[in-house]
């Protein structure tokens, strides 16, 4: 990359503008459009990912103390705290959907063989959501309970690279369980689901579109055991059986063979009881399997305490559904960086170099081939001995 560039802007070569404009003009973006395109909205809302900034007065004030750079930075149009706010509400927000949409796919294909915890062939997904409070005055869209407002991030992710492959943005008071309609299933991939996901109509439709689910099962769940296998009580299992659902609405529902197993967590004295439609993987690896699904909760973590999703540049659906998008597609284009300069760092210090570093005019792997890890002693030569002046 040209080194008299600046790192932000060598970041977004790595953008498939081509994928963007498409996109663009899918929904008509820029029609009408005179100084302030989808692609300068974008390239702000990446900059306040990137740099941390609060508020879109943050925004422009720190954009504008740089405007002889902001051209060689891909910015075309004129910044203002007022542009930004237009685009935020009326800018549909499919696009930077679409576009992540697009990024994500390149993310996958670079980390499709990387390992997560399981040896497991089969892609394996983790489905959860995590819930953003939000202020009643500001976003009664969003109504959660009588007194609050929320949106919840309902997430599918990839555990090999920890990529979202879905996002769907709705209000606090949208039930989990109702987003399971909206997953396009993947034949063979395995599903791990949390015990809020039980519904086992919906769970069928898994089965019926040949792909596998784990989740944990409900206390009151109501049965008959059909068979048993031997299992090793040292590992920690404690029963593998088949069974069916006796209950007078879950047998109607789901109305085949279920494996059931039985796990005692060592760890954390944890009695597990969980629930899959694949009678072929040994049962300690259905158990591996649902601890991988771990990741996702650290996932939500790291984006809640690393990108700017907590507090939102505006209140409309628009806005917050925006920024969300564009968040995701920031932290997907630092894992690509990441696997195309295969650097040896975690997102978390590759985002906190790109922070203090993103007007530097020098080759971007250099920014990150000068970090060291190790604390430097200072020499004993310099030291001043205070006993021997």
């Amino acid at each position: 990359m040209n080194s008299g560039r600046t790192i932000f802007a060598q970041l977004m070569d790595l953008l498939p503008l081509y994928e963007f404009r498409r996109c663009v003009d899918r929904y008509h973006g820029d029609y009408k459009v005179q100084s302030f395109s989808c692609l300068d909205q974008f390239l702000c809302l990446a900059f306040a990912q990137l740099t941390y900034r609060e508020s879109l007065r943050d925004i422009e004030t720190c954009l504008r103390a740089h405007a002889r750079q902001l051209y060689h930075l891909g910015f075309r149009g004129g910044i203002s705290r007022n542009n930004l706010a237009n685009a935020n509400l009326q800018r549909d927000w499919r696009i930077y959907a679409d576009f992540a949409r697009v990024l994500i796919a390149q993310a996958r294909a670079l980390y499709q063989h990387e390992a997560f915890g399981v040896d497991l062939d089969e892609t394996v997904y983790a489905f959860d959501s995590t819930t953003v409070d939000l202020c009643l005055a500001l976003f009664p869209w969003a109504q959660f309970r009588r007194r609050k407002s929320a949106v919840k991030l309902h997430t599918l992710l990839d555990l090999r690279g920890n990529i979202p492959t879905a996002v769907y943005v709705t209000g606090g008071q949208v039930h989990d369980v109702r987003v399971l309609d909206q997953l396009v299933l993947e034949a063979g991939a395995f599903y791990l689901l949390d015990r809020g996901y039980v519904d086992y109509r919906r769970l069928y439709l898994i089965t019926q579109a040949l792909a596998f689910f784990v989740t944990r099962a409900e206390q009151n769940t109501r049965y008959r055991r059909c068979a048993g296998r031997g299992v090793d009580p040292a590992t920690g299992l404690r029963c593998d059986q088949t069974i069916r659902l006796t209950g007078p609405k879950s047998s109607r529902r789901y109305p085949a063979p279920l494996r059931r197993i039985r796990y005692f967590d060592t760890e954390k004295a944890l009695r597990l009881v969980f629930l899959t439609n694949n009678f072929q993987l040994h049962a300690l690896v259905i158990a591996q399997l649902y601890r991988a699904r771990w990741q996702v909760e650290l996932f939500f973590r790291w984006i809640k305490q690393h990108l700017r999703i907590r507090a939102f540049y505006g209140t409309s659906p628009n806005a917050v559904k925006t920024q969300v998008w564009v968040a995701i597609s920031v932290y997907v284009l630092v894992a690509i960086l990441k696997k195309q300069l295969q650097l040896d760092l975690s997102l978390y210090k590759i985002l906190q170099i790109l922070s203090v570093t993103i007007f530097e005019k020098s080759p971007i792997s250099l920014a990150f081939s000068q970090y060291n890890d190790r604390v430097l002693e200072p020499e004993s030569s310099i030291q001043l001995d205070l006993f021997n002046i």
